[in-house]
């Protein structure tokens, strides 16, 4: 079954979201290649929401050392909150 990592980041300002957000678009598909499905959402101006789908939890710990790298290369980043779980859904027309 899927498994799904869901990102919370909260940047310093709209700006760095953008920022932020633009070389998640770009850079993603080849830092995470393992990843089933990214999908990236700025959400009250200075947050970015990040659900990546893996095809299982081996697959998404063999992302952590990206997801690391890319983080801590961002210093406008205030908090990051994650959250893990079983995808029971995954439907798009």
């Amino acid at each position: 079954m899927s498994v799904a990592r869901i990102t919370t980041v909260t940047f310093s300002s709209s700006e760095a979201a953008n920022v932020a957000s633009s070389s998640y678009a770009d850079n993603a598909p080849s830092d995470f290649p393992e990843a089933e499905q990214l999908i990236g959402v700025i959400v009250d101006e200075n947050k970015l929401v990040a659900v990546t789908l893996y095809a299982d939890h081996d697959a998404m710990e063999r992302a952590t050392s990206s997801r690391k790298k890319v983080l801590d290369a961002n210093k406008e980043v205030l908090s990051v909150d994650t959250m893990v779980g079983s995808v029971e859904i995954n439907h798009s027309n």
